[in-house]
């Protein structure tokens, strides 16, 4: 279940930054603080299980990886392979420190 809270926090980070471009009502700016908020209470809920700093990878990596996405998707940003391929780099460094924080665990608990 940690992990599930760590993927929405990174999802709704993606959210609240394009939310802290875009806003300019008060209830938008409430709308992004409640987002922000919501994000990092998953967030901690995840630290109680998993590794902090794992987490705080993914949860970045998501975050920026999305970011990007969205911003080539839904607001014009121009498309580049080498952000492509950057992105893909974020990804694989964010599942290499999953892989070795798992297999930490696993030898720690024997």
């Amino acid at each position: 279940m940690a992990w599930v809270y760590v993927i929405l926090a990174g999802i709704i980070e993606v959210f609240w930054v394009i939310g802290l471009k875009k806003a300019s009502s008060l209830l938008e700016w409430a709308a992004v603080a409640a987002a922000i908020v919501i994000s990092f209470f998953l967030l901690f809920k995840a630290f109680k299980s998993l590794p902090v700093g794992t987490v705080y990878a993914v949860f970045t990596g998501l975050g920026a990886g999305g970011i990007v996405l969205s911003e080539i998707l839904f607001f014009g940003e121009p498309f580049s392979i080498v952000k492509i391929a950057l992105i893909g780099l974020i990804f694989v460094g964010v599942i290499g420190l999953k892989r070795i924080s798992g297999e930490k665990t696993e030898k720690e608990a024997a």
